[in-house]
């Protein structure tokens, strides 16, 4: 009797013992786990999340170890971060601020769990969807975002800071800092070299990351010495490359070309050493390149497709669908030999990608998704662009790693992403093949976690689904 007594005294406190006292928000059981650092698979992983963070990571099961909201059981799928597309845009006016806002959840429908907006003219906006979006008020993926970007006077961009001298350039990157923006955006449609050479040098000493395009007249690896963390387009990596890169800069800076007729010239002149050579420097310099070559493929491409039977146009506003026509209307007036210039000059420019990673600079996948740029559509577009780095030579993993590690890297975040491990940001993919064999295993999408909420496939089409009813309407 004692012996019973006691066996039932020992069972009683073992179940005390073992039940869970923890909550957790979600927990994930029996996943793969990609390592987007090492391109190493880890089987039979657990997750515990809780507040967006996770808080434990395990081979054992941790079900029964957790007070649980939302239980998924992973079998048979592959985990790994979420995307980021580190060059979108929000823009088009007033009468399109719904229309933009739109976009956010197709991104997270498409993996995309961070954008970083590379400014227009509805920088309001995007500043109050940042905050909506980390307080879980609003849909979408996290934003990080530059806030109008610096340019000259007479702007051919609408929402820029548009600054003539240095008292301007100053007061310009004061408001940015008081706008709280997370880097600072350059471009040169207007602004004099020497101002955007000052304005590199002032955003740099006041603590900013700088990212942008690059006037012609100056070279590639001038601006990147001046301290230029990032470029936009991998059309200036094209020009780095080319062997008289120098004459064609001091023949911009004269007037004797413009930046359309210089393209020719420089496809015509690339050189592997010349590249190479210049790559090294922005390499040492820790300046990046963004190279955006979805839209130089559409648009090379155009006469052949034209994209009108694009099914992601249905998600699409008729406001955000007109600002793509100009860019259609002028590929649309190209001659023979200039359609012919463009599609070789895409081609060259996509070689250099291997180039630049054999160099050592840090590539980071971006799109231009958004208004004016045509067809390149916002989620299902990074898919498409990490195709094209698989296509023309990097490897899975250095193609990942540009989606997940790059953009965290450029922005200060790399103990925050970037990793699914304790302490982590809980932004996750569910895929249900293998990434690290095949890049466009990225759109076989089956889950993603963001900002503390699971969204399984079901739901996934159901943001899609809702996009496309509010562009009908």
């Amino acid at each position: 009797m004692k012996f019973i007594l006691l066996f039932s005294t020992c069972l009683l406190l073992s179940a005390c013992e073992s039940k869970p006292t923890q909550h957790a928000d979600i927990l994930i059981s029996n996943a793969t786990i990609v390592d987007v650092k090492t391109g190493k698979l880890n089987t039979g992983q657990s997750l515990v999340i809780r507040d967006g963070v996770i808080i434990e990571r395990s081979s054992k099961s941790l079900k029964n170890s957790y007070i649980i909201d939302n239980y998924i059981d992973a079998n048979e799928q592959f985990l790994m971060p979420g995307l980021w597309d580190m060059h979108v845009h929000f823009g088009g006016g007033e009468a399109l601020i719904e229309e933009n806002k739109q976009l956010l959840p197709l991104y997270l429908a498409y993996g995309i769990t961070t954008v970083r907006d590379a400014a227009a003219d509805l920088s309001e906006s995007v500043l109050s969807w940042r905050e909506q979006v980390n307080n879980n008020q609003l849909v979408g993926p996290s934003i990080y975002t530059s806030g109008p970007k610096l340019e000259g006077k007479g702007s051919i961009w609408p929402g820029d800071l548009e600054v003539e001298t240095v008292a301007e350039m100053n007061a310009a990157i004061d408001s940015l800092d008081a706008m709280n923006v997370d880097f600072i955006k350059i471009t040169d449609s207007a602004l004099t070299p020497e101002l955007y050479l000052k304005a590199v040098k002032e955003v740099k000493k006041r603590g900013y990351q700088i990212s942008g395009h690059i006037p012609f007249s100056l070279s590639v690896t001038d601006v990147s010495n001046a301290g230029l963390d990032a470029i936009e387009h991998m059309t200036y990596l094209l020009k780095a490359a080319a062997i008289n890169e120098p004459e064609i800069s001091k023949k911009v800076a004269s007037g004797e070309l413009s930046y359309r007729s210089a393209l020719p010239i420089i496809t015509a002149n690339v050189d592997k050493q010349t590249a190479l050579k210049k790559y090294a420097v922005l390499a040492k310099n820790n300046t990046a390149v963004v190279p955006t070559l979805i839209g130089g493929q559409v648009i090379a491409n155009i006469d052949e497709d034209n994209h009108q039977n694009d099914e992601f146009l249905n998600y699409l506003g008729k406001g955000l669908k007109a600002t793509y026509q100009w860019r259609v209307d002028r590929a649309n007036k190209d001659t023979t030999e200039q359609i012919k210039q463009r599609k070789e000059r895409f081609i060259k420019t996509a070689q250099l990608l291997v180039l630049a990673q054999q160099a050592g600079v840090s590539i980071i996948a971006g799109t231009d998704a958004g208004f004016l740029n045509s067809y390149i559509y916002p989620g299902l577009s990074l898919h498409q662009e990490l195709a094209i780095f698989s296509d023309y030579g990097l490897t899975p993993l250095q193609t990942l790693q540009s989606a997940t590690l790059a953009g965290p890297k450029f922005l200060g975040k790399s103990e925050q992403f970037g990793e699914l491990s304790k302490g982590k940001i809980a932004d996750i993919i569910f895929l249900t093949h293998n990434p690290l064999i095949d890049v466009r295993n990225t759109q076989k999408l089956t889950g993603v976690i963001s900002h503390n909420r699971y969204y399984n496939q079901a739901a996934l089409e159901q943001l899609k689904s809702q996009a496309k009813q509010l562009a009908n309407n």
